[in-house]
């Protein structure tokens, strides 16, 4: 079976392959979606669509396969490939300005997941859902802005300026976007990924 035919066809292929092609997939998205970044001021913290990708992740490969897949581009990016912001890469990223928000990214996905399935195993509703990507990206900011405000020395009001308050419209439309998404990928991915 060629790639393509394991795309256009997930449904022929093992729960395993769904899931190591998931979190290869995530992985791959998180990479070229740090290639869009915008630095934003004061403090050159990039704005990215990483953080839709980290959400879209909990919401299609579930708790576990969603924060293997965050937590494989965390360390391959420690370990020297440049596939972080900037094209930057390293140990001295992971502990550096933004590493918080790396960290982050793997701690969002449990919250989500959690969130966004009920009991029994369905999906939850649009209320869930937006709930779910909300909180979500509060688990993000809260990881990412205290390691700014400890890494450079700032107040945490000072670190809200520089870290949080100029990401909240990307954030909105980042997240209603997610919710789209996730309105149409949940229910398959409960049944057949997580």
């Amino acid at each position: 079976m060629s790639a393509y035919d394991a795309i256009a066809r997930p449904n022929s292929l093992s729960l395993p392959q769904r899931r190591a092609l998931g979190v290869g997939l995530f992985l791959s998205l998180m990479s070229l979606s740090a290639l869009f970044q915008i630095p934003m001021p004061p403090d050159g913290v990039p704005q990215t669509l990483q953080s839709l990708v980290a959400i879209l992740a909990a919401l299609s490969l579930g708790p576990r396969f969603g924060a293997l897949s965050m937590a494989l581009y965390v360390l391959i990016g420690a370990l020297g490939a440049p596939i972080y912001a900037r094209g930057d890469a390293g140990l001295a990223v992971l502990i550096g300005q933004t590493g918080g928000f790396l960290v982050g990214f793997i701690a969002a996905q449990p919250v989500v997941s959690v969130l966004v399935r009920r009991r029994d195993g369905r999906a939850r509703g649009w209320l869930g859902l937006v709930l779910a990507v909300v909180l979500g990206h509060a688990v993000i900011f809260a990881f990412g802005v205290p390691w700014l405000a400890y890494v450079r020395g700032f107040s945490m009001p000072r670190a809200l300026e520089g870290a949080c308050y100029p990401f909240l419209p990307g954030m909105a439309i980042k997240a209603a976007l997610a919710v789209w998404i996730g309105r149409l990928v949940v229910p398959w991915s409960i049944r057949r990924v997580w």
